[in-house]
């Protein structure tokens, strides 16, 4: 494994335990997970470059795992850019559910996108050339649509149509909705990203 990915794990991880922190600010979550939360920005940055570890170990026989290890873990730094900016929105206007959240889920998932474009070229799929950049954030922004689509689609589903489930509030009911959209969109983006947008 290259310092790169070393590096680039750790910032990830680093940055994931950060935002979740703010992230607690806007929610009501168990006591439990509040305090866990402490030691996140010490152990996310480790199990961030342990994993980056253990795909690097298949690179040379199977390049498209250590890829699809660096894009799951670029994936999960989005999600949290998604949520952070998502529970901001929902805090900042006191709003839940209803057509506003969707709204919400647009923003915060075209936010993210642009931070996926940048680590899935630059370190994922390691595509260092520029000179077909236009091109080729075109082909990631309709790769990303139908990801967007899936994610709106998915989060709405739960959110406003099946509602509020199991005693959760509709604040973590919000979040549990857009992560369940995230996993439902993660394997139409590598592929696209993949084979699509940034294929060699």
């Amino acid at each position: 494994m290259r310092k790169s990915d070393v590096l680039a794990a750790f910032v990830v991880g680093e940055a994931c335990a950060l935002i979740f922190l703010l992230i607690l600010r806007f929610l009501e979550l168990p006591a439990l997970i509040v305090k866990l939360a402490k030691f996140f920005p010490f152990v996310l940055p480790v199990l961030s470059i342990s994993g980056t570890y253990v795909v690097s170990l298949f690179e040379k026989r199977s390049p498209t795992t250590f890829q699809m290890g660096k894009s799951f873990l670029v994936g999960i730094l989005n999600t949290f850019i998604d949520l952070g900016i998502l529970n901001f929105l929902m805090a900042f206007f006191n709003v839940t559910s209803g057509w506003p959240y969707s709204i919400f889920v647009a923003f915060s998932f075209s936010c993210a996108t642009i931070n996926s474009y940048f680590w899935n070229k630059f370190w994922a799929f390691e595509k260092k050339k520029t000179e077909k950049t236009a091109k080729e954030f075109l082909q990631f922004s309709l790769v990303t649509l139908g990801g967007l689509l899936i994610h709106i689609s998915v989060s709405s589903l739960i959110v406003n149509i099946i509602g509020t489930q199991w005693g959760l509030s509709e604040k973590v009911w919000a979040n549990f909705g857009k992560i369940i959209a995230v996993f439902c969109g993660f394997l139409w983006n590598f592929l696209g990203y993949k084979f699509v947008v940034f294929k060699k």
